[in-house]
């Protein structure tokens, strides 16, 4: 049943591009939950939106631009979008939060502007809204694998002031680590991984596959690299089970993936209540057989 899942080429190439992003989403997730950042993932993604739905409109409108990954916009305006983020984060120095609503406020309002002058929603845009098992081209593998290896390696490359920055900026500053240079690349990095991302999961539920697996992770997880292996392994799951799920069950992968990512949260959570109780329990025990 597996086996012959894989015999079509955009099947494989989905399930290439699912387990990359199952491994770069939940990677950087862990930083942005740390950050407390998770709502700046909702904000990019809209952006993300706003750069497709001005691709679909000029490969509508202009003959010479038909041929337009819309991909490619979509990384654009991601990344104009972190940038501008950064920036009103600085100017907002004691309200920073201000940054992500306003940056998603103008994401929807570009989104919204030019989905009209493209004649509304079309199969495109829908695939690229919820995900889709059959949207994802040679082309676009090639792109994702390649943007997803700059990321890994780039957080290799700056772990150790990544991981100050986001537990403890004001000593990294004391430290030497130049605070602005480092938000801005990790900020161009999470945008990268949403526009990557919303060909399999969608933007509507692309910052979903963020924060889940790492929220279900933080319940189990013993330090911060635990919570970033964990959340990996939890975002495969939800990544590959999803895209079984939706394949077979002709749905929209986005959704089918949340959920799952969603009950892998649900049932760390039950764990951990059951490992809790399991502990008082057996403490309690202890204390008994001490006190005789």
């Amino acid at each position: 049943m597996i086996a012959t899942l894989f015999q079509y080429d955009f099947i494989r190439n989905t399930f290439i591009v699912g387990l990359v992003i199952g491994v770069v989403a939940p990677l950087l997730g862990s930083f942005i939950v740390v950050r407390r950042l998770s709502l700046m993932a909702d904000a990019l993604s809209h952006v993300s939106l706003a750069g497709i739905a001005v691709s679909l409109f000029l490969s509508k409108t202009y003959g010479p631009l038909a041929g337009l990954n819309p991909l490619y916009l979509g990384f654009g305006f991601a990344t104009g979008g972190s940038l501008l983020m950064e920036k009103l984060r600085s100017v907002y120095r004691h309200f920073e939060e201000l940054a992500i609503p306003i940056i998603m406020s103008a994401g929807m309002g570009f989104s919204v502007i030019f989905i009209s002058m493209a004649n509304g929603f079309n199969t495109d845009l829908f695939s690229y809204l919820f995900g889709s098992v059959s949207a994802v081209s040679r082309s676009d593998m090639w792109t994702i694998a390649g943007i997803a290896i700059f990321v890994f390696v780039v957080i290799l490359l700056l772990y150790k002031e990544l991981f100050l920055l986001s537990f403890d900026e004001e000593y990294a500053k004391v430290s030497g680590i130049r605070a602005k240079v480092f938000d801005m690349i990790f900020m161009v990095l999470v945008a990268l991984v949403i526009a990557s991302s919303m060909r399999i999961v969608g933007i509507l539920l692309v910052s979903s596959l963020m924060t889940l697996p790492v929220a279900a992770a933080i319940r189990i997880a013993r330090g911060f690299k635990q919570t970033i292996i964990i959340a990996v392994i939890f975002g495969e799951i939800a990544v590959l089970g999803g895209l079984i799920s939706a394949y077979y069950l002709n749905l929209a992968p986005g959704g089918t993936i949340v959920i799952l990512s969603v009950l892998i949260l649900i049932l760390t959570m039950i764990y951990q209540k059951i490992r809790i109780k399991w502990i008082l329990s057996k403490r309690g025990e202890e204390n008994g057989i001490i006190s005789e």
